[in-house]
């Protein structure tokens, strides 16, 4: 399970009640009891609920029921259910609707291109990238796990994945691959991924063969029709090297680039899922 602080979900509640519910102030409902129910007016993944069960505690409501994380919802399908005072109903509301919305999108669009890929490819898993909304990732992150999917690189801290701009203070490709050894030697704990075209992931294999190079690459916007030979290619002068596609694979594409034979698909797409339509009611007690 992904942790959040505490300090995030109060954050969460203050952005939209920093103080009070004006609105109930002044009818005076505050008191009352009730129960609120979300649902869902399209199909989709849920994700966002043990968040939202959070956000709805910390509001003084209480859980009458939740579906999880991961679930899929059919269109009607009423999903959480919280009772409460009118106040900490209305407090709860649109943080938790917000939470929901949001993030079944981000796991809706995840599973499809999860679906997609498996469906042709069942050992080629969907990586979501840092390239993420600041402030959001563990948001997204827990959203994108919902999906079924995995998170790349959750920052630089995680892995080492070298890029051209790193090579660019090294002398460029040639200069890195020269000193592959010495590198590899540094990364005792981790594995070794580079970002690489067509011919450089050809020189990367090579030089990886003996063992003493990279542990996976990573093919950058190479061409799906041109991506299976690649493949092939590559592991007949390595086998033990991880293979991960990347740059614009999204749910039309997902399944081509996943049948090429690479390990992982690493993509962006998930994270500019539209909103899902979902809605709450509510029911004096």
């Amino acid at each position: 399970m992904l942790r959040i602080p505490d300090s995030r979900i109060d954050q969460f509640i203050a952005e939209d009640v920093p103080y009070i519910d004006l609105t109930s102030e002044v009818l005076g409902i505050g008191a009352e009891r009730g129960e609120m129910e979300f649902f869902t007016r399209e199909a989709c993944v849920l994700a966002g609920v043990s968040v939202a069960c959070r956000i709805a505690e910390k509001c003084g409501c209480e859980i009458a029921s939740a579906r999880a994380d991961g679930d899929g919802l059919a269109v009607g399908e009423t999903f959480f259910v919280v009772r409460g005072a009118a106040a900490d109903l209305h407090a709860a509301w649109k943080v938790c609707l917000n939470t929901f919305d949001h993030l079944s999108a981000v796991a809706t669009k995840t599973r499809m291109m999860v679906n997609a890929a498996h469906a042709v490819n069942p050992r080629c898993e969907i990586l979501t990238t840092r390239k993420s909304m600041p402030g959001a990732k563990d948001l997204l992150t827990s959203a994108i796990m919902a999906g079924s999917a995995f998170p790349h690189r959750l920052g630089l801290s995680e892995t080492v994945l070298v890029f051209e701009n790193h090579m660019e203070f090294m002398g460029g490709f040639d200069a890195f691959v020269e000193q592959l050894p010495n590198i590899k030697s540094k990364c005792i704990e981790k594995k070794l991924f580079v970002e690489a075209n067509a011919e450089q992931a050809r020189t990367l294999a090579r030089v990886s063969a003996g063992g003493e190079g990279v542990d996976g690459i990573q093919l950058d916007k190479v061409p799906v029709d041109e991506l299976t030979s690649l493949v092939v290619e590559l592991r007949e002068i390595d086998p033990r090297l991880t293979l991960i596609a990347a740059g614009g694979i999204n749910p039309e594409n997902a399944a081509a680039y996943a049948a090429t034979g690479v390990d992982g698909l690493a993509t962006t797409a998930p994270f500019s899922a539209k909103p899902c339509d979902m809605s709450a009611r509510m029911h004096a007690l």
